[in-house]
């Protein structure tokens, strides 16, 4: 149970390595008792059986998600071609078994390359997109037929690190890069129907979330000795306004300053002199007002 008798954690972004076995619901629980706080939100959720890299905002670093959430992921991952499951990864039910030790390597990749770009894909009904207000994956459990429509995604890199056939199955590791709300494990499945033998995925492992790697995250024993201020993480993926002492103070007013100019994109994070994030800026002609601010910091 969280205590009220300590001070308030400061505004941060904290990354996590998830393990496997875990929900990311799991992991901000966890992350509640260990930084002290009920306030703090992800920016992109991980299934159970995936593991690697959640990005946490802490207090007022919650306001930062918003501009996280979007950023364009990478995954390594492993996919099964000659089984289909129900959640189109290992955690469901085997639905259908084909023999795809008879499938070509030179068809293989055609199939990639048809998943390649800007597609179209219908997520598995099995996610956590919303049907009616309720989630898809709750609907599915409860017997309901799900049929989601198609969204436009953009798969930037999808690459065969490794193959490996055993019997009648071809496991495939692969990397992908891809714009958010890019599900995986359709990767998957389209890739075994299109090769008329079935697919899913057996590993996932997210690498990168835009900026955010991994490899410089928390266990989730260690939640919160790996985090960043809201202004070097803002930083990382927008550009950096830097303000004088009463521009700052007329920001946090909800005033415009002068200087449509000074950054080249639009919005763009605003700090004091002290290196503070003021908050996210956005060009109005030749002015620019915030349109996100941040909680001050008490001295």
């Amino acid at each position: 149970m969280l205590t009220n008798d300590k001070p308030r954690p400061a505004a941060q972004i904290v990354l996590v390595d998830k393990p496997g076995g875990m929900t990311s619901h799991d992991v901000v629980s966890r992350a509640r008792r260990a930084v002290g706080t009920r306030k703090i939100g992800h920016a992109g959720t991980l299934d159970p059986m995936a593991t690697g890299l959640l990005v946490l905002g802490v207090e007022g670093g919650t306001r930062l998600l918003t501009y996280l959430v979007g950023l364009d992921k990478t995954y390594e991952a492993t996919i099964r071609l000659g089984q289909a499951t129900t959640t189109d990864d290992a955690e469901g039910e085997v639905t259908t078994s084909a023999d795809a030790s008879g499938v070509p390597a030179n068809a293989i990749a055609d199939g990639i390359a048809a998943l390649s770009g800007t597609i179209l894909q219908v997520p598995s009904s099995v996610s956590a997109i919303k049907v009616d207000g309720k989630r898809a994956y709750d609907l599915v459990r409860a017997g309901e037929q799900v049929e989601l429509k198609s969204r436009q995604v953009t798969v930037s890199r999808f690459d065969v690190l490794a193959e490996r056939r055993d019997g009648a199955f071809i496991d495939l590791d692969v990397v992908v890069d891809c714009s958010s709300g890019t599900y995986i494990r359709a990767l998957a499945r389209d890739l075994g129907d299109a090769l008329g033998v079935g697919g899913h995925l057996t590993a996932l492992r997210r690498t990168h979330v835009g900026p955010f790697d991994v490899s410089g995250a928390s266990d989730a024993d260690t939640i919160g000795s790996v985090s960043l201020t809201p202004a070097t993480a803002a930083g990382l993926v927008m550009a950096t306004v830097v303000t004088t002492a009463d521009e700052a103070r007329d920001l946090r007013q909800g005033k415009k300053i002068a200087g449509g100019d000074r950054s080249a994109t639009y919005p763009a994070a605003a700090v004091d002199p002290e290196g503070e994030l003021i908050g996210i800026v956005d060009k109005r002609a030749d002015t620019i007002k915030s349109i996100m601010n941040m909680p001050e910091v008490q001295a």
